[in-house]
Parts: structure tokens; C-alpha cells; sequence
């Protein structure tokens, strides 16, 4: 240990409660010495951690942010480790503890739903506090599956009295009615993921009675056309695959006590070249207008395989580089 670096014992009751903190996994550890410059040793319920003083105690902070969410009854998965690990990095304040503390849904014995970012946890709030939100950003950052966590738990609680869940059929134009079967068998491909979501949350049995007394409705966005949304949780999903007519139409569908979420990723546009996205003109017309809020997620916030977020990542750099040789 060389003059300037301190060293820290940490001492826990049990070996397993501290195992626990890092995901049962040793080479979790790794994470945090790469990350915070840190060496450490574990045994039995103890770990030491040797560094430099600032770097020590962000390690110590790491650990009472796990403890803190352990000991509220979170599981602590690899991910959480090293969100902990990166929100003490950077000096941030909402960790993996105030994370655990917001839980929707989660009865009859299925795990509830709980943001696993801060990004996810802004956006939760901003679904609450706002008439109107919109969820931008790439694939597997939680933009939907969060909105129909927070939609179904409005209507648990009696807030609300239908969930609305619609997006754009652009593979299918306006020809569903071409189609062979019934509403939900023509639109089922293009809302798939919405079906799935729901499952996953409160079951098939129950998610299928509310579809078929209308409780919830998932319809494709051709069929909004003239209607007015009262008491109503609305998501609007792949807005960018809006027209600029089809976002309009659907915002104003808005009625009384209602809300709506609107999710997109602009980098994933299907329109025709020729046509702009309605999620784009959006973006730039609502900016500041009161009631109406925006949460923008990155490849940070990817809660899908660890891998995804690599993925959207080296494609960014690789059109950014891309767009910097045209322009060059």
C-alpha cells in the first residue's frame, strides 16, 4: 500500500449477506477495483477496500446504496451492482436504494416492476406529474414496458378506468381490413410486444378479461380516428412511425382524466423516405408547453441483454464517424 492510498474493512453479519451485494459473483468485483481504481479482499462476511482516499470511499458508498436496497428487500442482480458502481463514479445521487423503492404492481406472487436506471425512474416520475409524456430513445431502454406498468397500476388503483394501448400498423397500411379474422387476429402481429407486456405483468388469465370486456383495448392507430379518450391511460407506441395528420390526431384524442405516453426512437423510422415522422415534428412543436413532458434515454439505459447497450453504442459511433466524412 503506497503512502497516498487508505484502506477500508467493511463487516457484514453473515458471508452470504455480503455475497448477496454483489450478485453471488466474485468477479463482479473486478467491476468495481477497474472502475474506481480500488484493490479489495473479501472473506468470509468481510472485504477490504485499498486505494486512494476518494476512490475508497465511493466503493464505501457503492456498498451502503446495496445494503440499503438489500435490506428493503431487493435483489441484487449484476446489473445493479454496477449501476451502483457508475452512479458513484460519476458523483451521481439516485442509486440502486431509491431505485428499489418504487415497485408497481407485483402481487399474486410476480415480481414487481421497478425502474433499473435513474433515466427509468425520471421517466416514472414525469408519466405521473404530466398530462402528456413522451419516451424517446432505443430499443430496450423500458420506454413501453414501463408506461403499461404504470398504465395497469393506475388501473389497480382506481384512477383510471381502461388502458388504451395503440401504434402505428405501417407494414400493413391501411389494408387490415384485407386481413383474415376478427380486430385482435388482423392487428396481433403489429402489437404483439403490448400482448406480451401485459402477460408478463398480471397474467394471461387476467390481461385476457380485461381485453375482452375492454378494459384494456390495443388497437392500431387508424382506428383512434374521431374518438375521445375519457378516464383513459393511452400509449402511444413506435411514435416514430407516426404521420405528422396520425400524431396530431392522436394527441388530440385526449379526454377527460386521461393521460398518455407517447414512446418512439427516431434512428428506427419506417416511413416512406418521402414522408416525415409525426414523433419528430412533435418533439420540436411541444418542447416547453406546459403539462407535457419529455425523458430522452440512451444506450445507458438498456435493460435488455448487456450486450444491446454495446450494440447501440458502436452504432452511434459508427454513424456519427458516418455523418462526419460527408460532411468533411
Amino acid at each position: 500500500m503506497s503512502a497516498d492510498e487508505i484502506e477500508l474493512k467493511l463487516e457484514y453479519e453473515t458471508a452470504p449477506f455480503l455475497q448477496s451485494l454483489f450478485a453471488n459473483d466474485t468477479r463482479e468485483l473486478g467491476y468495481l477495483e477497474e472502475r474506481l481504481e480500488v484493490r479489495t479482499v473479501t472473506r468470509d462476511g468481510w472485504i477490504l477496500i485499498v486505494g486512494a482516499k476518494e476512490a475508497v470511499e465511493a466503493a464505501q458508498r457503492v456498498f451502503a446504496d446495496l445494503e440499503s436496497a438489500k435490506r428493503g428487500g431487493a435483489e441484487i442482480a449484476a446489473r445493479d451492482f454496477r449501476l451502483a458502481v457508475d452512479v458513484a463514479a460519476k458523483g451521481g445521487e439516485t442509486g440502486v436504494a431509491e431505485l428499489s423503492e418504487v415497485r408497481l404492481l407485483g402481487f399474486r406472487g410476480r415480481r414487481p416492476v421497478v425502474p433499473k436506471t435513474p433515466r427509468q425512474l425520471e421517466y416514472l416520475q414525469q408519466i405521473e406529474k404530466n398530462d402528456v409524456c413522451f419516451g424517446l430513445g432505443p430499443a430496450g431502454t423500458g420506454k413501453t414496458y414501463l408506461a403499461m406498468a404504470m398504465g395497469l397500476a393506475m388501473l389497480k388503483a382506481k384512477q383510471i378506468h381502461r388502458v388504451v394501448l395503440t401504434r402505428p400498423a405501417v407494414e400493413a397500411g391501411e389494408a387490415l381490413g384485407f386481413l383474415p379474422g376478427d380486430l385482435r387476429e388482423k392487428v396481433a402481429p403489429y402489437l404483439r410486444p403490448l400482448y406480451d407486456a401485459i402477460h408478463d405483468m398480471i397474467g394471461a388469465e387476467e390481461g385476457e378479461r380485461y381485453l375482452e370486456d375492454g378494459t384494456i383495448e390495443i388497437a392500431p392507430l387508424a382506428f383512434m380516428r374521431g374518438r375521445t379518450l375519457a378516464r383513459s391511460f393511452v400509449i402511444l407506441d413506435e411514435a416514430q412511425n407516426t404521420t405528422r395528420e396520425q400524431m396530431f390526431m392522436a394527441l388530440t384524442r385526449l379526454g377527460e382524466d386521461s393521460r398518455m405516453v407517447v414512446t418512439g426512437d427516431a434512428s428506427q423510422v419506417d416511413l416512406k423516405a418521402n414522408v416525415r415522422s409525426g414523433l419528430t415534428e412533435a418533439e420540436r412543436a411541444l418542447d416547453g408547453v406546459d403539462g407535457i413532458g419529455f425523458v430522452r434515454f440512451s444506450g445507458e439505459d438498456v435493460v435488455r441483454h448487456p450486450v444491446v447497450g454495446r450494440i447501440i453504442e458502436a452504432y452511434q459511433r459508427h454513424r456519427g464517424e458516418q455523418l462526419e466524412g460527408v460532411s468533411n
